[in-house]
């Protein structure tokens, strides 16, 4: 093996274009783990923000229904005179009443048994 003289081993000091180069590597290394550092850290705090948030949602204002355990919800729908129901649907607390006015008019009317009323009144037109 050969031995290398001390003084061989020593460094020797760049040209100043080969400085200036490195200098700005180390800066845009430096730059970057900067950026991952931030990066990490927001992508963590949002983790932690999701973990120890409660779960608990708002209550929809016509989703749920109170039912009291010792007697049943009493509602009058009050539906339009001369309207015939032709069909039903419930969704939550909301019953739907498609049917047919009287004079020929197609109707559906949205009944909302938490807040007691008739809460949408849409006409069907067409054939």
């Amino acid at each position: 093996m050969t031995n290398f003289e001390p003084e061989e081993q020593e460094e020797k000091p760049l040209d100043p274009a080969l400085e200036n180069v490195r200098r700005k590597m180390v800066r845009l290394q430096l730059v970057s783990a900067g950026i991952m550092f931030v990066s990490l850290m927001a992508v963590l705090g949002a983790v932690v923000y999701k973990a120890t948030k409660s779960e608990t949602r708002e209550p929809q204002a016509s989703a749920t229904l109170a039912i009291p355990a010792d007697q049943p919800v009493t509602a009058t729908a009050s539906l339009p005179q001369g309207f015939t129901v032709q069909s039903t649907a419930l969704s939550g607390s909301q019953i739907l009443f498609f049917g047919q006015m009287a004079d020929g008019t197609r109707k559906a009317l949205v009944f909302d048994i938490a807040i007691g009323r008739v809460v949408a009144d849409v006409t069907v037109a067409g054939q």
